[in-house]
């Protein structure tokens, strides 16, 4: 038989939450963000719920070739724009919005031969330094384009980076809105956290959201709120079973490194699940898990493998038992994969990202 190892892909999930970020800013249109392969997910797994989103938003020109491949003929916005001169006749062939956020690109857009204008979102930091415009410069970047016989549309955006955190959101707000006053074009600068906490101000949401780490039943301001606390569900199970049992004496070690000693005797099982399938190699003893629907934790140091679990909590548990390392358990058990990424010391998104190619998935559609 297989190694007993499986990621299953939950649509159904996928779309309440798709149903709860509109619910978080009513009147607005709503990006589906499937970059990074829908965060893990595959972009075909997760299209039958993505596909009721307003807009597809991502980075990676091959994967907007296969999300039209999929029959998709609304908007398409590639969130960080071209990477080079040509890249701009795929944008004409495929219909595809783009995202202006430096000189170059304005550049080559005024040296593209076109018969379609495009549309594009002119990008401007506001305060997170990574792509776009100062606001400073921001209204000469909207002139050189609204002079190009190339472009069409312009839409106006920005990215925040203290929606999840105490900072807040009001600096980039108010930079964006004194940049912006009496421009015209749509606006959108809610990224997932924005959205859930922000949403429901009308300054805020705007014309379009863009909703990310929401869509796939992660928290964006875990540990503060967690995904059951906004009422998202997760779309990713990562499940295995038990392929081994030990029984320790105290002080008897566990995996390499002898990380953990027994306080006293008693009983581990060994997972078929280790860094080579994308379960954090960091996470330590204590990290949760699932063992039979029953919260336990991770002992030890995890392999490339194999890891293991007290089993204390469920004597029950043998060989063949369903562990779950985040996602749905059995009899309705959940475990966020927000509070598998937070024992190890990184976010849910990672996780998701790091899902290893040699882990089967299906996708559940129940």
């Amino acid at each position: 038989m297989p190694r007993p190892i499986q990621a299953t892909i939950h649509p159904a999930a996928l779309r309440a939450n798709l149903e709860r970020a509109r619910r978080a800013a009513p009147d607005a249109r709503l990006w589906a963000v499937v970059k990074a392969n829908a965060y893990g997910h595959g972009i075909e797994r997760v299209w039958s719920a993505v596909r009721a989103a307003d807009g597809i938003a991502l980075l990676d020109l091959d994967e907007a070739e296969r999300v039209r491949a999929l029959g998709w003929r609304g908007p398409l916005l590639l969130l960080e724009g071209v990477f080079e001169p040509r890249d701009l006749e795929l944008c004409s062939r495929l219909s595809l919005w783009h995202t202006v956020h430096c000189d170059a690109q304005i550049d080559w857009l005024s040296a593209h031969k076109t018969h379609a204008p495009h549309r594009v979102f002119l990008k401007m930091n506001s305060g997170m330094n990574r792509l776009g415009f100062a606001p400073g410069r921001f209204r000469a970047a909207f002139a050189r384009l609204s002079a190009l016989p190339q472009v069409d549309e312009i839409s106006l955006m920005t990215h925040f980076s203290d929606a999840d955190g105490p900072r807040g959101i009001s600096h980039q707000l108010a930079a964006f809105q004194g940049a912006t006053e009496d421009l015209p074009g749509e606006r959108s600068i809610c990224n997932s956290a924005a959205l859930l906490r922000h949403g429901l101000q009308a300054e805020v949401r705007l014309d379009w959201v863009r909703a990310g780490i929401a869509l796939y039943g992660g928290a964006p301001d875990h540990p503060e709120r967690t995904a059951g606390d906004w009422g998202l569900q997760p779309a990713m199970t990562l499940a295995s079973r038990l392929i081994g049992v030990q029984q320790l004496g105290e002080g008897d070690t566990v995996g390499y490194g002898s990380r953990f000693a027994a306080p006293a005797p008693m009983r581990i099982g060994v997972v078929a699940c280790g860094y080579a399938d994308g379960y954090p190699r960091h996470a330590p003893t204590g990290t949760p898990v699932l063992v039979d629907g029953v919260r336990t934790r991770v002992v030890g140091r995890v392999s490339m493998d194999m890891l293991a679990v007290d089993l204390a909590p469920v004597p029950g548990a043998a060989i063949g038992s369903e562990v779950t390392l985040w996602g749905r358990g059995p009899g309705g058990a959940v475990l966020p994969i927000d509070e598998v990424a937070e024992a190890a010391g990184t976010i849910g998104y990672e996780l998701m990202c790091a899902l290893a190619p040699r882990v089967p998935v299906v996708t559940d559609e129940a």
